[in-house]
């Protein structure tokens, strides 16, 4: 009785999470952290930080991969199942409307008016989150510098994946030094798979396997997601790189996972049909990587050399998804309007922490186009 509760509970929550998740990846985590950490304490904030930081370590989108471990750990493996889907559907739908739509008309219909305030509003909701997800993760002066230079090489271009794992290697060296004379053993227990308009229509059975490698060896963002999908679909005359600029934004403006654009594409190549392979495709891998990884991470915290590891991985993704609210600060705020929606809304996030963040960006929308019409 108490798992199906729990189970509700787990639905409930992520389906909403689905549906207002406007942002991408860095404010759906804000959310999580507001809902899971701080609102229903199913977690406490030192384990929601090192799911952060093993989420990083594994490829797949990183926000969807948290709502699998969040409900791992509210229900068990049903949970991790009925958290990722019921995150992903309302993305998914969403998109193969206007999937539909674009295969109709041929381009996307004018949304820019009605998201010209959601963008400062859900960077202030991350800004304020990052503060609180810091000071539990800022536990030493040490790994305080090694944030602010993986921040600062972030924004200087180099790759996430790299700054992460050089960050966490460097946290293991340090540790060493720190304590020579005592004999420590780990053991790195995860294996990293490194490993006009056209449109040629694809079989449902091909979509898939495309989609299924890209989840199962994509790491980063969507802009590495767009370049997986011009080298897979565009350069081999699959796909118009228009459509996939398109299919890429379609991801970037609607709530839920980025990674939906495959929703978008996967429509446009094999109708309904081919929508639902390459979803499928797409987010298996990350509920087979969470399934996997996160009975593991409490047996890392265990490691004294894990433990290292962690604590630097935790801060430099704090360090990281603050680079990338700044990266999208450049381009949301760039007038006065825009500027005080950002500020109210910190000062909402920050001090007023019982009002739900879904309020703040729905004020942000409506402020927004208030002050536009000024």
């Amino acid at each position: 009785m108490n798992q199906q509760k729990n189970l509700r509970e787990v639905a409930r929550l992520f389906f909403k999470l689905g549906c207002i998740g406007f942002g991408g990846p860095a404010v759906h985590i804000a959310m999580m952290e507001e809902e899971v950490v701080r609102k229903r304490k199913w977690i406490t904030p030192q384990h929601f930080l090192d799911l952060v930081g093993a989420t990083n370590l594994i490829p797949g989108p990183n926000s969807t991969e948290m709502t699998m471990h969040c409900g791992y750990e509210r229900a068990g493996w049903k949970g991790l199942i009925v958290a990722g889907t019921c995150f992903i559907i309302p993305a998914v739908i969403i998109t193969a409307i206007f999937a539909w739509a674009y295969q109709q008309y041929g381009k996307l219909p004018r949304v820019q008016p009605f998201i010209y305030g959601i963008a400062p509003a859900i960077i202030s909701v991350i800004v304020a989150a990052m503060i609180s997800l810091g000071k539990k993760a800022l536990k030493s002066v040490i790994l305080g510098i090694l944030g602010f230079i993986a921040m600062v090489a972030v924004l200087t271009g180099m790759n996430e994946i790299y700054v992460l794992f050089g960050a966490g290697l460097l946290g293991i060296i340090i540790h060493f030094l720190s304590q020579p004379k005592k004999i420590v053993q780990g053991v790195f227990p995860f294996t990293l798979l490194q490993a006009g308009y056209y449109f040629q229509e694809l079989p449902a059975s091909k979509l898939f396997l495309i989609f299924l490698k890209v989840g199962a060896i994509l790491y980063g963002s969507g802009y590495v997601l767009f370049a997986f999908l011009d080298a897979e679909l565009v350069a081999k005359g699959f796909l118009s790189k228009q459509t996939l600029v398109d299919a890429i934004a379609v991801g970037q403006f609607t709530p839920g996972p980025v990674f939906t654009a495959a929703t978008f594409i996967g429509w446009q190549l094999g109708g309904w049909g081919g929508a639902l392979a390459a979803t499928i495709g797409i987010f298996l891998p990350s509920f087979l990587f969470v399934y996997f990884l996160n009975p593991l991470i409490p047996a890392l915290r265990r490691s004294a050399v894990m433990s290292a590891f962690l604590d630097t991985v935790n801060i430099v993704s704090v360090a990281i998804i603050i680079a990338v609210c700044i990266e999208m600060g450049r381009e949301a705020i760039g007038d006065w309007r825009t500027a005080l929606i950002a500020v109210l809304g910190f000062i909402v996030s920050h001090f007023f922490k019982r009002i739900n963040s879904a309020f703040i960006v729905i004020g942000g929308a409506l402020i927004g186009y208030l002050l536009s019409l000024i």
